[in-house]
């Protein structure tokens, strides 16, 4: 497997992802705005019909060549309407959601038609195509991925408070408006770089997951961070070795493994607790069994 030159690609594409995703899920889950993930990714597909419609024009080869710069310019411009939105308050965060959700999948639908093309070219954006990772979007996954960290992690300590008490944050002085655009565009950019592992559809899984399972174990937003990080590394390396010798869906497969990472660490959680449980005044008898 190791040998293979389109294994070599997919595995780090893999990697890469699996680190980078995490780092914004843990700065979307502390907002609660866990499905924002799922939005960008709808609009995002609008823009790979875009992209695919202007390749198509321009008589490129192949048409959907510009389909992921498409991706990344339309999912940052949603990413950036939408935090304004819910920022002036005209409208609620779900409704706005929603919004991005519907008007996505319509627009891409809608636009791959005009292209030419058929709703089954979209399939491979809808749910991954990790076989199709060219050095090109190797070297585009190495560049995004090297963004999200050094702002995800370079700027956590803001980042963080923005997240954790957005009016708390605005009266030390820090820039709220800037730093939750940062967000929202850091979140676009895991969104188009996730795109190719696990597909526009399941993203937010991989952003989101991890997350949760890092919070069941760890006791602090930098342990939860790396813990994510390390699962993400793991369920995207191991789903996709999984796939190269079953034929099964790369992204359905790394996100099912995540899932199942939670569930067996949510059922292990309570025995783990149990076992660090000590008595604070042993001079005092029962006062644990009091308590509980």
């Amino acid at each position: 497997m190791l040998g293979d030159p389109l294994m070599q690609r997919a595995l780090l594409a893999a990697l890469l992802v699996g680190l980078a995703a995490p780092v914004i899920g843990t700065y979307l889950v502390q907002r609660r705005l866990s499905l924002l993930g799922d939005g960008i990714g709808h609009v995002a597909l609008t823009g790979v019909a875009l992209g695919w419609l202007v390749g198509n024009a321009m008589n490129l080869v192949p048409h959907d060549v510009l389909a992921v710069p498409g991706a990344i310019v339309t999912a940052i411009i949603g990413a950036v309407v939408i935090e304004l939105v819910r920022e002036r308050g005209r409208t609620s965060g779900d409704v706005a959601l929603a919004l991005l959700f519907y008007g996505g999948i319509a627009g891409g639908v809608l636009l791959i038609s005009l292209a030419g093309g058929t709703n089954a070219n979209l399939m491979a954006y809808l749910f991954g195509s990790i076989s199709t990772v060219s050095t090109g979007d190797l070297w585009l996954t190495v560049i995004l991925t090297a963004i999200i960290l050094v702002v995800g992690i370079g700027l956590r300590t803001a980042l963080f408070a923005v997240c954790h008490d957005e009016e708390f944050a605005r009266a030390a002085g820090l820039p709220v408006r800037v730093l939750n655009i940062t967000i929202a565009v850091v979140a676009a950019l895991t969104v188009t770089v996730s795109m190719r592992v696990v597909g526009l559809l399941l993203v937010s899984a991989l952003m989101i997951v991890p997350v949760a399972v890092a919070q069941l174990v760890a006791s602090s937003f930098r342990q939860t961070m790396g813990i994510a990080m390390a699962i993400g590394v793991v369920v995207c390396v191991t789903g996709l070795s999984i796939t190269y010798w079953r034929d099964l869906s790369p992204g359905a497969t790394i996100v099912v493994i995540a899932i199942a990472v939670y569930a067996v660490v949510a059922l292990a959680r309570p025995l783990l607790v149990r076992s660090r449980s000590h008595d604070p005044h042993p001079q005092v008898p029962d006062d644990v069994e009091v308590a509980a």
